[in-house]
């Protein structure tokens, strides 16, 4: 009879797993993502996904709640707030050379490595032709780009723009505006009161249904301002001409139009031809 070994090992129990080897379409994942104790597992799942996405695809609250089921806007956008704070994403706003502002967002699979190790992956842009350039003797400095003309200062025909302007913040604390925006946004608003738009109308529409990921106002309002400008008033209407009375001819007594009292045409004019 064969001896029992009683320190052989018991068969395993619990979590298996039965892996292949993947050579196309996967993600590596952060052990620090997967079990981290502080997320939830809506936002390890969302940051699983952004991670699989390529460079350049928009990863905005609208369009992940697209691509996902079972996510509503606000689920995505308190998931975003969490990986934010973990360290996992971050969202800012990138200057273009011709002055706009667009939204930019970096995932990080390991929150605070060393820079030197850091590889950003952005988006392949389109091959294009090469042109020729003219050969020059030596490379002459690059130039900054040109920066956009700063706005007019303001006048006082913009003084109730700018302050209506500058009071949206107390109803709308994502509408906090720069002075460069008010000088910018007041000439538009100004349009509005001076087609007999009344200030709290003004307000209402550029406080409403705004976008929870508002990353630049002003250019939200500039639109607003151009979009839904009211028409002008109609004309004030004329006054009709005034209509002479009624007299009597003092020759025949025929009613006619005169301003004062005398003969009709007939008359006058059968007086003139006997005068003649």
């Amino acid at each position: 009879m064969a001896a029992k070994h009683l320190n052989a090992p018991s068969h395993a129990c619990g979590l298996v797993h039965r892996n292949v080897r993947l050579t196309s379409r996967y993600v590596v994942i952060s052990n620090d993502l997967a079990q981290h104790p502080d997320l939830t597992v809506p936002a390890i799942g969302l940051a699983v996904f952004i991670q699989s996405l390529p460079a350049g695809v928009s990863v905005g609250i609208k369009s992940l709640a697209a691509r996902t089921k079972g996510m509503s806007e606000m689920k995505i956008a308190a998931a975003l707030r969490e990986l934010e704070a973990a360290g996992f994403l971050s969202r800012t706003r990138e200057r273009l050379p011709d002055g706009r502002f667009v939204p930019r967002t970096v995932s990080h699979n390991r929150p605070g490595a060393d820079p030197a190790a850091v590889r950003e992956t952005r988006a392949i842009p389109k091959p294009r032709e090469p042109r020729p350039r003219p050969e020059t003797p030596s490379a002459a400095p690059s130039t900054p780009a040109p920066r956009p003309p700063a706005p007019p200062p303001l006048t006082a025909r913009h003084a109730r723009a700018a302050e209506l302007l500058c009071g949206l913040r107390a109803h709308a604390p994502r509408l906090l505006l720069s002075e460069r925006d008010v000088r910018r946004l007041a000439p538009g608003v100004t349009a509005w009161l001076e087609r007999g738009a009344q200030p709290d109308a003004v307000r209402r529409t550029l406080c409403a249904d705004l976008p929870h990921d508002l990353a630049y106002p002003a250019g939200l309002l500039a639109h607003r301002l151009a979009a839904l400008i009211p028409p002008p008033l109609p004309a004030a209407p004329t006054a009709p001409a005034a209509v002479d009375p009624f007299q009597n001819c003092d020759d025949c007594d025929l009613a006619y139009r005169a301003p004062e009292p005398g003969r009709c045409r007939g008359c006058e004019a059968e007086a003139a031809a006997a005068a003649a």
